[in-house]
């Protein structure tokens, strides 16, 4: 019978300590392979979060699932600061420019419930205004007015009818 293990580490920089260490120490897997794997597999999220799910049988063989990282940790990643604003309306920490949030709305659309890159890129217009932060300089509410009125249907691709 197979069992898992969830955890979010930081992508490339698993380490046999917590969150891992204690969680794979009881399981029949060789917990430096399993570090060593999930390494491998997450090195291009370099430090940010990441979740991973790892499954494994009682003959200590295993698998890894990689999941994609938060949006909040996709935006503090790409725009370069750690924390959000504490008044994230009146104080802004960090600005993104439409094409880094396309990026992080393609990274994330599997994982979303938008039905295309548009409303996704919505979403993460939506965590940038609880971060503080800003788009092209613009508050993050004005820019998500633009989207609704179609000033970057070109960039985004037309909302399917719903």
């Amino acid at each position: 019978m197979a069992d898992t293990i969830e955890a979010l580490v930081p992508g490339g920089q698993a380490d046999p300590g917590p969150p891992l260490g204690p969680e794979l120490g009881p399981t029949p897997v060789d917990v430096q392979a399993v570090v060593q794997e999930i390494n491998d597999q997450t090195a291009a999220f370099d430090g940010t979060e990441v979740p991973v799910t790892i499954s494994y049988e009682e003959d200590g063989s295993f698998d890894i699932e990689v999941g994609v990282p938060p949006t909040a940790e996709l935006i503090k990643d790409e725009a370069g600061f750690d924390t959000g604003s504490g008044e994230p309306h009146e104080e802004f920490v960090a600005d993104l420019s439409v094409d880094q949030v396309k990026q992080i709305a393609e990274q994330k659309h599997p994982d979303l419930l938008a039905y295309d890159l548009k409303n996704a890129a919505k979403e993460v217009v939506g965590t940038c205004t609880s971060l503080g932060v800003t788009i092209e300089g613009e508050n993050p509410r004005e820019f998500k007015a633009k989207i609704d009125d179609g000033e970057y249907d070109d960039m985004f691709g037309e909302a399917a009818s719903a």
